[in-house]
């Protein structure tokens, strides 16, 4: 028998099993490092539990077919749906008191805040912001973005309008307590930084906006630039242990960086125009979500400079971090628009960081 014959295929199976089992590991970990899947129809803000082990995400589902929403329960790791949590109105704004173990959900068209125990997905109560019905002289606030001040059990939900406004909710016993007004020009941005009792806004007048949690009034307000050009700062974050805040602009191609304590822009960053901003303290990174340029940034909050960039066409929207902070969770809604609205799910991304 010739051996020498032999030898040949059993090496090219050996070479060819090798290359096999080598590119399955670099799948699997490809896998591991960006995973995408569909959740639903309008997908918007996202809460993660850690107690919980589950990522939620408010989805306002169709327009014209769906008059209520679902929030999803998601698997952290896989993002197996695990429950669907329906709501009589649709869900946008998200937050989560980890005390309490309370789930918030902003209901912008109907101008109210509900509250849902993220153990048993019952609903705790459901506080009315804003009860005007809509007309064509009257516009009634809409709830967009949520901050929990869990030492207090406060959630400060903005009121978006044309002179904005800023509303705390107590959550002990689902009320409003106050109405922060004159918050600025759609005002949507809200960042809170519980320890030193301060709330922080931004707006379409181009302000950055500070309120005393302790007393619930705005002590200062700022224009930020004076360039001469359209600025929209939409949303911010805050770097509470350097007082530093990075606010995102969905006008001009820049990500700001504030200095907290005199109100100084200490930074401009490069990016194309800006949605959601969330500081991770633990890598001490920012990430930004660019919606019409389908990517998302990852920024060193060290140098302020891009540091990798993810495509997530076709439009990334919101952003969560895993309670480690070694996860970040991304919502893509699909393109849509009234006359055409989107026929396939909005995905969730999970980013190993």
């Amino acid at each position: 028998m010739n051996f020498r014959h032999l030898s040949i295929p059993r090496l090219r199976h050996t070479a060819l099993m090798s290359a096999l089992l080598l590119a399955t590991s670099f799948s699997s970990q490809a896998a591991e490092e960006m995973l995408r899947k569909p959740v639903g129809v309008g997908a918007y803000e996202m809460a993660y539990s850690q107690s919980e082990n589950a990522l939620f995400v408010a989805t306002s589902q169709s327009r014209a077919l769906d008059k209520g929403g679902v929030v999803y329960r998601l698997d952290p790791t896989t993002l197996d749906v695990t429950q669907r949590i329906h709501n009589d109105i649709k869900p946008f704004g998200a937050a989560i008191n980890t005390k309490t173990n309370t789930l918030w959900f902003g209901n912008s068209v109907n101008g109210s805040v509900t509250a849902i125990d993220a153990k048993t997905s019952d609903v705790k109560g459901r506080v009315v912001l804003d009860a005007r019905q809509r007309s064509e002289t009257v516009k009634p606030f809409q709830p967009r973005q949520l901050a929990v001040d869990e030492a207090t059990n406060t959630v400060y939900i903005t009121g978006v309008g044309k002179e904005s406004v800023i509303w705390a909710v107590d959550g002990n016993n689902m009320t409003l307590k106050t109405t922060i007004t004159n918050t600025g020009a759609r005002s949507t941005a809200l960042a809170l930084d519980a320890a030193n009792k301060r709330l922080y806004t931004s707006n379409a007048d181009g302000e950055l906006v500070i309120i005393d949690t302790a007393t619930n009034s705005i002590i200062s307000r700022k224009k930020l630039l004076d360039d001469g050009k359209e600025h929209f700062f939409i949303n911010i974050s805050l770097d509470s242990a350097n007082q530093r805040a990075y606010i995102t602009d969905s006008k001009q191609p820049k990500v700001l960086v504030v200095d907290l304590k005199k109100g100084d822009v200490t930074a401009q960053i490069d990016a194309p125009a800006s949605l959601a901003v969330l500081f991770n303290p633990v890598r001490n990174e920012v990430y930004v979500t660019h919606r019409q340029a389908g990517e998302v940034s990852i920024i060193d909050a060290k140098t302020n400079k891009v540091t990798k960039t993810i495509k997530t066409p076709v439009h990334p929207n919101s952003l969560a971090l895993s309670a480690d902070g070694k996860t970040l969770y991304v919502s893509v809604k699909q393109a849509s628009s009234r006359d055409k609205p989107a026929t396939s799910p909005d995905d969730i991304i999970r980013i190993a960081l």
